[in-house]
């Protein structure tokens, strides 16, 4: 696996590296060693999947609050997505900044998305599947989030007029 910095502090891009002959291929999706050499903590908690039927529609942006806040590493198994991460470190550099990735099933990219980040995603083609390895326990009374659209953040999301949950909606504004 190749593990590329962003200029987001602990923000990575993860592409991995495919054994190809005549019967296909493998590959490696995640490796705590390769993780932990990096100076990454993460065991896996739960993994998560999602199906977004709709082209256009955003998931987010989300987090979970201390003590149950989680790293997570995301990626695209069918289709397309528009991923955005968003650093909400108040002690951090980039605090309010936020960077986008393109994650698809052709170009197989995962997204390494630490404690102390929003995520959110708009899917670019219908039937999109992401899968989510999170480090840690979906804990419903401290999941949060912020607006999407929020003028703060500005992000340039692909595709107008998204299809949204009322949740999502209706999430705070970021405060700096």
């Amino acid at each position: 696996m190749r593990f590329q910095k962003t200029k987001i502090k602990d923000l990575y891009i993860i592409e991995p590296e495919p054994k190809i002959d005549e019967r296909g291929d493998f590959r490696r999706i995640f490796c705590q060693k390769e993780l932990a050499d990096l100076g990454i903590d993460f065991d896996i908690r739960q993994v998560n999947q999602s199906l977004t039927k709709q082209k256009g529609a955003i998931r987010g942006l989300h987090f979970q609050k201390e003590p149950k806040a989680e790293d997570k590493i995301v990626r695209c198994i069918r289709g397309a997505i528009y991923d955005v991460a968003v650093d909400l470190r108040p002690d951090s550099q980039t605090y309010g900044k936020w960077l986008s990735q393109e994650l698809s099933q052709d170009n197989e990219k995962m997204f390494l998305i630490p404690k102390g980040f929003a995520h959110g995603f708009q899917v670019l083609v219908n039937d999109s599947i992401v899968e989510y390895f999170m480090s840690e326990f979906y804990s419903p009374d401290h999941a949060s989030g912020i607006l999407w659209n929020d003028p703060n953040l500005n992000i340039s999301w692909p595709i107008e007029n998204p299809i949204l949950s009322e949740k999502d909606k209706n999430w705070p504004a970021f405060r700096k």
